[in-house]
Formats: C-alpha cells, sequence, structure tokens
C-alpha cells in the first residue's frame, strides 16, 4: 500500500507542471488526499470491514469533493487533477497510469449488484466533466475528451468526444492529409462556402453532415461535367451555365420591419445584378394571421 501510495505522489510531478515539491503536493492535492484515503479503505473493505471503509470514504469526500468507493480496484500511479467532482463506483476498474480530472464519472447504469461500473484499461486519460457509464471498456491508452458521455466500448488508442461519445476517426493518408479533403475544398470555393474546419476528424455531427454534403455535390458535379463532354462530343448544342455565388442573407426580427414595406433583403448583395435576386419572404405578419385564425 505505501508503496503504491509513493508512486501516486511520485506521478504528479511527472503530469503537473504546477507541482514543485512534496511538501506542496502532500498538503495542497485532494487528488493524492483521496488516493490516500482510497488505499487505506480499499485495505478495510478487502478486510470485510466494509462500514470503516464506507465512514472513511464519507470523510474522504467531505475534505476533498471526491468519492471513491472503497470496493473499486484502481492500479498504480492514479493521478486526479484538480479533483471536485469525482466520482468512482464500486465496480470500477481501473489499470496502471491513468489521468482523471474534475467532474469525471465512472458510474453506473444498472440495478444489479453486479459488474455495473466501466473498466478503464492502462494509460487512459479522462477529461474533465466526462461521463464514463455502464460496465464498458476503455482499452488501454484510450482518452476521453471534456463533457464527453461515453456508454460503449472503445478501442485501443482512441479519442471519444462529444454526447454521446464519438470516436475520431484517425484515417488519413501518410501526409497528413485527409483523401478528400482537396475535393472538399475545390467544391467548397465553387459554392462559395469556405469549409475549412469541417473534416471528417472534427467532432461535430454537423460538421460531418456538411462533409457528407460535400463529397454528394463533388461526385454529382463530376458526373455532369462527364454528361456535358459526352454531349459536346456530338456536336450538340450546350451552353455554358455558371454557378451563381452564395451571398449572406439573413432575417430581421419582425419589429424592424412594423413601419417598414417587405423588401428584398439581399436584393443589392454584390454579384446578383438584379438578375438572380435572393428573395426572403418576412412571413411574421402570416404567421401571426394564422394564429390569430387559430385562437378563433
Amino acid at each position: 500500500m505505501f508503496e503504491h501510495l509513493k508512486e501516486d505522489i511520485q506521478c504528479v510531478f511527472e503530469r503537473d507542471p504546477a507541482a514543485r515539491n512534496y511538501f506542496e503536493v502532500l498538503t495542497t492535492y485532494p487528488g493524492v488526499h483521496a488516493m490516500i484515503f482510497y488505499r487505506m479503505n480499499n485495505r478495510l473493505w478487502k478486510w470485510n470491514i466494509f462500514w470503516l471503509a464506507r465512514f472513511f470514504s464519507s470523510l474522504a469526500r467531505l475534505f476533498t469533493g471526491i468519492e471513491i468507493h472503497p470496493g473499486a480496484t484502481i492500479g498504480r500511479r492514479f493521478f486526479i487533477d484538480h479533483g471536485m467532482g469525482v466520482v468512482i463506483g464500486e465496480t470500477t476498474v481501473i489499470g496502471n497510469d491513468c489521468t482523471l480530472y474534475h467532474g469525471v464519472t465512472l458510474g453506473g447504469t444498472s440495478l444489479n449488484k453486479g459488474k455495473r461500473h466501466p473498466t478503464l484499461g492502462n494509460d487512459v486519460v479522462v477529461g474533465a466533466g466526462a461521463k464514463v457509464l455502464g460496465p464498458i471498456t476503455l482499452a488501454d491508452g484510450a482518452r476521453v475528451g471534456s463533457n464527453a458521455v461515453v456508454v460503449k466500448d472503445v478501442p485501443d488508442s482512441c479519442t471519444v468526444v462529444g454526447v454521446p461519445g464519438r470516436l475520431i476517426a484517425n484515417k488519413k493518408k501518410e501526409n497528413g492529409v485527409h483523401p478528400n479533403e482537396q475535393k472538399r475544398a475545390h467544391m467548397a470555393k465553387k459554392i462559395g462556402f469556405d469549409a475549412y474546419g469541417t473534416s471528417s476528424e472534427m467532432p461535430d455531427p454537423v460538421a460531418h453532415a456538411i462533409n457528407c454534403m460535400l463529397d454528394h455535390m463533388h461526385s454529382v458535379d463530376d458526373k455532369l461535367e462527364k454528361m456535358c463532354t459526352a454531349i459536346r462530343s456530338i456536336d450538340a448544342e450546350f451552353p455554358d451555365i455558371s454557378i451563381p455565388e452564395v451571398h449572406i442573407c439573413e432575417i430581421t426580427p419582425p419589429e424592424a420591419h412594423q413601419d417598414c414595406p417587405a423588401q428584398d433583403i439581399c436584393s443589392n448583395a454584390p454579384g446578383n445584378d438584379g438578375e438572380e435576386n435572393v428573395h426572403i419572404v418576412h412571413f411574421e405578419k402570416n404567421i401571426q394571421i394564422v394564429k390569430n385564425k387559430i385562437l378563433d
């Protein structure tokens, strides 16, 4: 037990650049205090002194803000940074060299007394505010982003972000460029939309949807180009059609138009030249009329 405590203290210097000396770590780090209590409580739990183990565990939560069930299994060199709000359930299993940040919950999703909490492999890092729920496994080297909610297994050396947790793909070329990135950039430029932030690695379902649309549009555009080439090859007349630019338009609040007639907000947008204006209909009054009819 004392050997493990020594390693728990030593690993603080490896993972927190703010740590300066042993005295500071021993007196000011709640994560270290919680681990000192846990090592003792876990020993009591194994000796079947359950009530005393839970009592000291409650004291540790009172003083540190960290709740670690004495029945949990925690490996060596475990570090809780900042600590406040961390919850580790009874059947949780944590490997060696793992790191948790504040607000992390390793919780259960079942009322059964069996295995109901997560299992973390070696060298796992769980970011601030993340929730890892149920009897799932985070394999060695897994990373969980801040505020993520993980309810499924995570493979080796993978990163999970978002709600619910989504794996960040690492499918890249040898030069580090996504296979479709150049195509997407070309299509984005063609339609006047700046999509530099919409890589498939971006943990955002909206960005992923935009990527899919850009890929689909590129495929459709490629097919159309081939069709146009085939039509021109038989000496058919086929006019060149330019793709209109995309202009930023917005719908202003209804109170801004109470004394103003409806007008085209984008009619003077550069590049329109009065030919292909983008019309935004002021439908607030129509909505109000419909509401009045429903109420009547």
